[in-house]
C-alpha cells in the first residue's frame, strides 16, 4: 500500500515519466524488501549505509541513482507526516567522475542513416526516426511518443512533450522533415484510435516500442560498420556535441534538449574540449618527446 501511494505521488503530483516512476519504485521496493523494517520511523541512516555497501557490484553512478530514489521516497514520507527527518540526509552520495557521453562523428551518423533500405515502408520509417533523433536531439521516449498533430513543418518546428510533461518547440530541418513526409506517404493504417495520431507505428499499426527503436539502431550501426557502443541517446549526444562544436549558444542547446539546468548541458562543452585537445596534441610540433630527443642528438 505504501509503495502504491508513493507511485501515485510520483505520477500525479510530480508528473514524472513512466520510466522514472518505474525506476524509483523498483529501487525503493528492493530496499524495503532487503532491510525488512516494519515502520519507516524506525529506519536509521546506518541501515541505508549498510544497504549501499551491499550494492558494491553496482557502479557509482547506479549507487547515486539508488540513493536519489531513497531520498525521494523518504522526502515523500516527510510530506505525509510519517517521519520528521530524511535519513538520507546523513548519507553522502558516491563521488562521481565526469561523465562523457559516447558521440559519433558526423560521418558515422550519415553512414548509419544512409545504410537504411528505403524500398520498404518500415525502411522509410527507420530513416525518419534516425533523422529526427539526430536532427532534433530527441530522447527515445520523445521519439516514440511523437504525434502527427505535433508536426509544424511549414513553421519549421515540432512540439515535444518532455520529462515532467514539459512542452517545448524544437526546430526541424528540411532533410528530417522530408524524411518524415516520405514515411507518412507510406505509413500503414493505425490499428486503433489510440494509435491514429502516433507518428512511428510498428507492423501491427500500433506505437513502436523503445526496445524496437534500440534494436533498429543497433542493426543499422552494424550494417554501416560503425562499431561504437550505440543507442538512440547516442544520436541526441552527437546532435548536441556537433551543435556546440559548430558554435551554437549553450542556452539554445539547453532549450532544444529540454534540460532544466544549464549545468546538464555544459557536459557538451567538455566533450567539445576533448575534441580540440586531441587535435592540438596530434598536431603540436612538440607532441612527441622521442622526436625532440632525437632532434637534439
Amino acid at each position: 500500500m505504501l509503495l502504491k501511494d508513493y507511485r501515485n505521488y510520483l505520477k500525479i503530483e510530480r508528473a514524472m515519466s513512466p520510466n522514472t516512476v518505474a525506476s524509483y519504485c523498483c529501487d525503493v521496493e528492493k530496499f524495503l524488501e532487503a532491510v525488512k523494517i516494519k515502520d519507516v520511523k524506525d529506519l536509521k541512516p546506518e541501515v541505508i549505509l549498510d544497504y549501499l555497501s551491499s550494492c558494491q557490484d553496482l557502479s557509482k553512478r547506479s549507487q547515486a541513482r539508488l540513493l536519489s530514489s531513497l531520498r525521494s521516497f523518504f522526502g515523500w514520507c516527510i510530506v505525509e507526516g510519517m517521519i520528521a527527518d530524511n535519513p538520507c540526509d546523513m548519507v553522502d552520495s558516491p563521488k562521481l567522475g565526469r561523465y562523457l557521453p559516447d558521440v559519433l562523428s558526423v560521418e558515422e551518423v550519415i553512414s548509419i542513416i544512409d545504410s537504411v533500405d528505403l524500398s520498404t515502408w518500415n525502411g522509410l520509417r527507420d530513416r525518419a526516426i534516425l533523422e529526427v533523433l539526430y536532427g532534433c536531439g530527441l530522447r527515445v521516449s520523445e521519439a516514440v511518443e511523437l504525434k502527427i498533430s505535433c508536426l509544424y513543418f511549414d513553421e519549421g518546428f515540432i512540439r515535444i512533450i518532455g520529462k515532467g510533461n514539459k512542452e517545448r518547440l524544437v526546430p526541424i530541418g528540411e532533410i528530417a522533415a522530408e524524411a518524415v513526409n516520405e514515411y507518412l506517404g507510406r505509413r500503414p493504417e493505425a490499428a486503433d484510435t489510440a494509435s491514429e495520431d502516433i507518428l512511428f507505428l510498428n507492423r501491427f499499426g500500433r506505437s513502436l516500442s523503445r526496445q524496437s527503436m534500440f534494436k533498429m539502431i543497433k542493426k543499422q550501426a552494424l550494417i554501416a560498420d560503425v562499431r561504437a557502443e550505440i543507442s538512440p541517446h547516442t544520436f541526441r549526444h552527437s546532435f548536441a556535441t556537433h551543435l556546440v562544436e559548430n558554435g551554437a549558444d549553450l542556452r539554445v542547446v539547453q532549450e532544444m534538449l529540454g534540460h532544466e539546468s544549464i549545468t546538464t548541458t555544459e557536459i557538451y562543452t567538455h566533450v567539445d574540449s576533448t575534441t580540440w585537445h586531441r587535435e592540438v596534441m596530434e598536431h603540436h610540433p612538440r607532441k612527441d618527446k622521442n622526436e625532440d630527443e632525437d632532434g637534439c642528438q
